[in-house]
């Protein structure tokens, strides 16, 4: 799945963990990089190990860069956000999460690019509404924080401007795990901690359910791997101005269980389960949720049929070739 073509692509966000295995895909294609990021933090640096020869360009500096040098740029990727569903300053943000990205998008709508950007499941909220990407239901959408309800705002926003990009997809990514994310703390996915707690332990703790229709560890999320999600933003690259510009889900389209997933971690190691299941914290019982389900309806009208991998195969991939090999860097191989 290439295009044909080469291209010159800015990439947002760039060192962080899903920018930077799109942009080892997109190098190995052959493309030609612009990389926008705060670089000012060596310990996700390593994750553009193999890039050197991309330009890279502070965040802060890029609209001036973009100024002084017009350059030529076929397609942005705006993926960098702060993400930290623990921050509830608003004013942070506000200008990273909103104003920034306004600003992208009227650089792609002045200089007829296409723009490509991340959205976030968390925008759904408790899934009040379901998890489907119909515009007809942004306004009413409840986010659970100030980052859900950023990337929300950004979505608002974008479906009322009359400037529009060419062509543009906000993708609203679910759970998604895999290399490049060591560097992420507490906001790693919980297949990179439960990994780590099994190999300092020998045991994984889930959360017990509080309600009834739950059994202890079978609450649902939609996990997907990064390649995964890769492959649908590469197809609606391929395809961009055939595929209609708006908001769409990516995950797997099916939800599994945090006792699969432990399980399935387990399994990677050869190692029979040990799960011990603890109270959910009162600060969050009554947000937690419990079932997290992207409806892939719109993808798949958009002509993606590529079937998604299996979470055991997946998460046996991700700790056999990467987390047991001391966070090896993903290179796009």
């Amino acid at each position: 799945m290439a295009l044909s073509e080469k291209y010159n692509i800015l990439i947002t966000g760039a060192a962080g963990f899903i920018s930077s295995c799109l942009a080892h895909r997109l190098y190995k294609q052959g493309h030609t990089l612009i990389l926008v990021d705060n670089f000012h933090f060596p310990e996700k640096n390593k994750n553009l190990e193999g890039l050197s020869s991309c330009k890279r360009i502070e965040r802060d500096d890029l609209f001036n860069w973009i100024e002084d040098n017009e350059p030529a740029v076929d397609f942005v990727f705006h993926l960098g956000a702060r993400t930290d569903t623990t921050e509830f300053k608003k004013d942070i943000f506000d200008k990273l999460n909103v104003e920034y990205s306004k600003d992208i998008w009227r650089y792609c709508a002045l200089e007829d690019i296409p723009l490509f950007y991340a959205s976030s499941a968390a925008t759904y909220g408790l899934g009040e509404f379901g998890f489907v990407d119909d515009h007809d239901i942004v306004e009413s959408l409840k986010p659970l924080n100030p980052y859900g309800d950023s990337k929300n705002d950004f979505d608002k926003w974008a479906l009322k401007e009359f400037m529009e990009p060419p062509s543009w997809y906000g993708f609203k990514f679910f759970n998604v795990f895999g290399p490049n994310e060591y560097h992420k703390g507490r906001m790693a996915s919980v297949v990179f901690h439960f990994y780590n707690q099994l190999m300092n332990t020998g045991e994984v703790n889930l959360f017990k359910s509080h309600k009834e229709e739950y059994g202890d560890g079978e609450q649902t999320r939609d996990f997907i791997y990064v390649d995964d999600l890769i492959n649908v933003m590469l197809y609606f690259l391929d395809h961009h101005g055939k595929a209609e510009s708006g908001l769409y889900n990516i995950g797997t389209g099916k939800a599994r269980t945090y006792n699969d997933l432990a399980k399935a971690i387990f399994k990677a190691v050869d190692k029979s389960p040990v799960i011990n299941y603890i109270d959910t914290p009162e600060d969050i019982r009554d947000k937690y949720q419990y079932f997290t389900e992207a409806n892939m309806s719109k993808v798949e009208a958009a002509g993606y049929d590529k079937p998604f991998t299996s979470l055991e195969d997946t998460v046996a991939h991700y700790i056999n070739e990467y987390l047991s090999q001391n966070n090896r860097v993903y290179t796009g191989e």
